[in-house]
């Protein structure tokens, strides 16, 4: 049976910045203009988790990380009944703290017995696909960022993920197992240097 797979992760501290003076967008030869002067009105969080099967995308907006925030958009993918009736579900996240090792992994089996938590490598949390998602965000919503208030920017964040959706596909993922195999193995290699610069420093002093 289908197994779907959902990459999921977070956006932390998106901040609402109020220009004093109004954004002037691109005209012919003549770029965006963005007042550098602004007023800060708060932060917030974008969570988002990525179906790389259909390119759709789950997404909340609450003030802050964390355990509940994770958990409750989680909920929100796995009460749909392609998720909650599948046999499999794999749930893959990197290794932020509100769901970090073991423990993390038996709290959301705990909840959604059929989720199965899957963490990326220590230092590669690139390779969870909802990144190049919330690269889209970052050019095409968050910058310039020019939003009067925490709600203005929730709003506009949500509205890009409906309409995102509507034409959603998913990404053309050409990153191979072997390609990851190689990087584990020069990721290791460094450290082993860094390991034995270490060594020889402390034997030096």
């Amino acid at each position: 049976m289908f197994e779907p797979k959902i990459t999921r992760d977070a956006k932390p501290s998106i901040q609402a910045r109020g220009r004093i003076h109004a954004t002037l967008p691109a005209a012919p030869g003549r770029p965006a203009r963005v007042e550098h002067e602004y007023v800060r009105h708060g932060a917030l969080a974008l969570l988002a988790g990525l179906d790389v099967h259909t390119g759709q995308v789950f997404a909340s907006t609450p003030g802050t990380t964390g355990i509940v925030p994770f958990m409750d958009l989680v909920g929100q993918v796995m009460e749909r009944p392609e998720y909650k009736n599948a046999p499999r579900v794999f749930v893959v996240v990197g290794n932020g703290s509100d769901h970090r090792g073991k423990k993390a992994a038996g709290r959301l089996r705990k909840a959604h017995p059929n989720a199965v938590m899957i963490h990326t490598p220590v230092h590669a949390s690139w390779l969870n696909q909802v990144e190049i998602f919330f690269s889209v965000i970052q050019k095409k919503v968050v910058s310039p960022n020019d939003f009067p208030s925490l709600e203005k920017l929730s709003e506009t964040l949500l509205a890009f993920v409906d309409r995102y959706n509507q034409t959603a596909r998913p990404f053309s993922w050409k990153y191979t197992a072997d390609d990851l195999k190689d990087l584990l193995r020069r990721i290791s290699e460094h450290e082993k240097q860094d390991a034995r610069r270490q060594t020889d420093f402390t034997e030096a002093a």
